[in-house]
């Protein structure tokens, strides 16, 4: 899945790519000259969307911290999605409004955590569109808040708006952290979902 991606993406940056057909149908996109391989390459890297390079039961963004802390994105058992914690980067690994820092290294601002949780709900979203899921197959979710009156001023209206329901019918709760992984980070989410399990 991930070549394919990147192969489409390269094609629209000028190489030469020739469809492959697996015996399982499955088509497969690949350079077809050595400067085609480069281009290739280098397209690739750039297009680092949500991708399961390791099998379709674990998923990575392909960022810098999942090969220092070793996890996977998302991992799948079954029918459940276990998404590890989430929090405000693009798909190239680049900090979604990262809060200003004080001369200790300590936010000093906690006005931008509802950008940034809408930034991690739509890495969860993505996540789970690797597995054919979506935020209504979410059954529990755990919010990792470092200011907890401002999570508390925008989390209701950011949660509705993701889940698109006034009343998102999975379990959820509220942690009050004193650090999270990125020192301008405010919020992480991490959360369950099961396929086939959303609510009427």
């Amino acid at each position: 899945m991930r070549v394919v991606m990147g192969a489409q993406f390269c094609a629209a940056g000028g190489a030469k790519m020739r469809i492959f057909n697996s015996v399982s149908g499955a088509s497969l996109c690949l350079p077809t000259t050595r400067i085609d391989i480069i281009r290739f390459v280098i397209c690739k890297e750039k297009a680092m969307a949500a991708s399961q390079p390791h099998g379709k039961n674990t998923a990575y963004w392909g960022v810098s911290w999942e090969e220092g802390y070793g996890y996977p994105q998302a991992r799948k058992v079954g029918n459940e999605i276990y998404i590890s914690g989430q929090f405000n980067h693009d798909e190239e690994g680049n900090l979604v409004a990262p809060a200003p820092l004080n001369s200790e290294g300590k936010p000093s601002d906690f006005s931008s955590i509802g950008e940034q949780m809408r930034a991690s709900y739509d890495n969860i979203a993505k996540l789970l569109a690797l597995y054919g899921a979506t935020l209504d197959d979410v059954v529990e979710e755990t919010l990792y808040v470092l200011d907890m009156d401002a999570a508390f001023a925008v989390v209701g209206d950011v949660r509705k708006a993701a889940y698109r329901t006034e009343r998102p019918q999975c379990a959820s709760n509220i942690i009050g952290v004193s650090r999270l992984a990125q020192r301008s980070q405010l919020i992480e989410i991490v959360c369950k979902a099961v396929i086939g399990s959303r609510a009427d």
